[in-house]
């Protein structure tokens, strides 16, 4: 008789040469070193301890989304202090260096990190969420095209399918890159780990190898629930057709910018359910997440799989009844 699926809360995420896994109480962080070392680090986390108004549905979406991310830059802060970067000791310091370094002293690592997030955000709201608006409103000013783009279904779906065009290109563009490859295939190895243990098989690397790259409760699956949602959530909005149009795209910037924390919790019910169920509809809506997962996961060596397999080792409860999904 085949074992019954263990259906886990344990995730996590690929970081440089690395894996993160979050538990119901530790955050474990493995990397492999350039000498060949795996090192760890291990840190408590809060998770089973929310309470209240935290846990409500949607809240806990919203909740979880922010954790994610500031987790997330953490254990890549902690990936790469073991980055070993060619030239770095040959070369000069420059004056702006130096000044830094004198007026943040040790804290100059998590500064210039923190800088780089920063940027990368504001990235993703110009490509993902500021571009699609503009392009929405360019088509909207056409006269001939008037009939059919004076509706906010039509500005909702019109930007919902631009932004899912673009964030595929992004990804099938990234994927290409050398380093993004690497840490694609760690991506790979932190699924496999995971669907290994969800199968109740021991964690060895031979075991993690049989099982697949591709999981339903993906960060990757996520995001598409995040656009498909958002079109919903989007078509309820105004469209400010009664603004000057460069007030009107900054306005649906700012209102999109507001809703993004109920489309987020919305779209983690979503994955919940879609995580917990076997039903054929649900199924169906899993498909595209994991079809994308071809994008954003490679296969792993053994090596990779080792890293996440001692990531994952720390996160699992001793009462396995504690990381049910």
């Amino acid at each position: 008789m085949a074992k019954e699926q263990h259906i886990t809360s344990i995730g996590g995420q690929a970081v440089m040469e690395g894996v993160m896994m979050r538990g119901p109480y530790k955050t474990a962080v493995a990397v492999r070193k350039p000498d060949g070392e795996i090192t760890k680090k291990i840190d408590e986390n809060g998770t089973k301890t929310r309470k209240g108004f935290l846990k409500l549905p949607v809240v806990r979406g919203c909740v979880s989304f922010v954790d994610s991310l500031v987790i997330g830059m953490k254990a890549l802060m902690f990936s790469a202090e073991f980055m070993d970067i060619e030239g770095d000791e040959d070369e000069e310091e420059s004056k702006f260096d130096k000044w830094l370094e004198d007026k943040l002293g040790d804290k100059i690592k998590d500064v210039v990190i923190y800088f780089a997030v920063f940027i990368s955000v504001i990235f993703s709201v110009g490509l993902f969420i500021l571009l699609p608006s503009v392009l929405s409103g360019l088509v909207e000013s056409i006269p001939a095209f008037k009939a059919f783009t004076s509706t906010q279904a039509f500005t909702s779906t019109f930007e919902g399918v631009l932004r899912m065009i673009i964030f595929l290109g992004y990804m099938a563009l990234i994927s290409q890159m050398k380093d993004i490859k690497r840490v694609f295939e760690y991506h790979g190895a932190e699924h496999k780990t995971i669907a290994c243990y969800e199968a109740g098989e021991e964690l060895t690397v031979e075991n993690v190898k049989k099982f697949t790259r591709f999981h339903p409760r993906c960060g990757t699956s996520f995001l598409l629930f995040v656009m498909i949602i958002s079109i919903i959530v989007f078509a309820f909005l105004p469209r400010f057709d009664g603004f000057v149009k460069i007030a009107a795209i900054f306005l649906r910037l700012a209102t999109r910018l507001a809703c993004l924390p109920i489309v987020a919790g919305l779209s983690f019910e979503v994955i919940k359910l879609a995580g917990r169920s076997k039903n054929k509809c649900v199924t169906l809506l899993s498909k595209p997440g994991l079809w994308l997962q071809k994008l954003t996961t490679r296969e792993p060596d053994e090596s990779q799989i080792e890293v996440a397999i001692e990531s994952m080792k720390p996160c699992i409860p001793e009462n396995k009844e504690e990381d049910k999904w």
